[in-house]
């Protein structure tokens, strides 16, 4: 099923008043493995202000790395992991986390790897940033906060990564909000050529394709975030202050070697890690994905995008598609926060 949609407040507070649970927006549970919370003052590129009903950045082991995650929401309410794309971080949840957080979910905002305060615990790990490797970076994550199975919701490389864990692990994905919907890929797939327009639209990932392109991404990084960020929403009037609370989170150590790996790695220039052979693998057949899924798409969204047309039959479950309006670009759950956080609590009910 497909439907537009407005990108209406009223009508997102209307519906989600009805299920309003008694907590205060500035209620956070308390994480059953105790993570640490951190503050500048330990090291974190971050500015010292956060949104008052986000929350602080708090850290956990999990899997290989240390990670850097919000938490609003009550400890016992139904998890939500919000997966942030590239080049973003996890401020496109900022207007997103609270209304769910007060819906009664327990909601969590990693930092993938090689943004924010998430680090690796070894110097001796690959600085890998293959499909499949963040899925189970989120699985880490999710088993450190003894979360057995959540709602994965995303765009850009988190859609990708709650698409593999919903493929792969639908047993941990109660249900999902994917914009621009299916996204698994494939080395094989990536090699192959496509018609010269479509192939403009990739010109970042020939870019990085180069030496030159590593050392203009790592010397300019946050002014190519910001061309990417005016390209992908041609409508978005972001300000100054929005952009540079996100850029922050790119001077991650890491950051250049996990965004260069995972561009070269899809165009089959850079190899992935044998022990994630079989998992990808089992992803380059294009699994369906069988949880109940809504697909979101902004009207304005100026990234390379399929049409839903061409992904509507990978849901197998209950299913529904949606076009937010609006002038609404890449970025969709910074710019139509109520209509994201909407789709959350009605895949929630599917």
């Amino acid at each position: 099923m497909c439907e537009d949609t407005p990108y209406d407040r009223r009508r997102f507070l209307g519906i989600t008043a009805m299920t309003m649970a008694a907590a205060h927006l500035g209620t956070r549970g308390v994480a059953h493995a105790q993570p640490r919370q951190t503050t500048p003052s330990e090291g974190s590129t971050m500015p010292p202000h956060t949104h008052p009903a986000f929350g602080p950045v708090q850290q956990i082991e999990a899997g290989l790395l240390h990670v850097g995650y919000v938490e609003v929401g009550a400890a016992n309410g139904r998890a939500v992991m919000l997966l942030h794309g590239w080049p973003y971080d996890i401020y496109s949840y900022v207007d997103v986390a609270p209304g769910l957080a007060s819906a009664g979910y327990r909601v969590i905002v990693p930092y993938l790897r090689g943004y924010g305060t998430t680090r690796f615990l070894s110097h001796a790990t690959p600085r890998n940033g293959q499909q499949a490797v963040l899925a189970v970076d989120i699985l880490a994550l999710m088993d450190a906060l003894h979360i057995e199975k959540a709602i994965l919701a995303g765009y850009d490389w988190g859609a990708r990564t709650a698409n593999i864990i919903a493929a792969l692990w639908p047993e941990r994905c109660k249900a999902m909000v994917s914009v621009s919907g299916y996204l698994i890929g494939s080395q094989e797939v990536g090699r192959m050529p496509l018609p010269p327009n479509a192939e403009l639209q990739w010109w970042y990932q020939y870019y990085f394709a180069t030496e030159r392109g590593r050392a203009g991404y790592d010397k300019y990084r946050h002014d190519f975030a910001k061309l990417i960020w005016q390209i992908a929403s041609p409508k978005w009037d972001f300000d100054d202050a929005t952009f540079d609370r996100s850029a922050a989170a790119f001077d991650n150590q890491d950051h250049v070697n996990i965004v260069i790996h995972n561009y070269r790695w899809r165009l089959g220039l850079a190899e992935g890690e044998p022990k994630y052979d079989d998992l990808e693998k089992r992803l380059a057949e294009a699994p369906v994905i069988s949880v109940p899924t809504i697909t979101l798409e902004g009207d304005a969204n100026g990234a390379p995008h399929p049409d839903a047309s061409a992904y509507a039959k990978k849901f197998s479950a209950k299913y529904s598609h949606r076009t937010i309006k609006g002038g609404i670009g890449h970025n969709l759950p910074q710019e139509a926060p109520q209509a994201f956080a909407k789709a959350v609590v009605e895949v929630d009910g599917y």
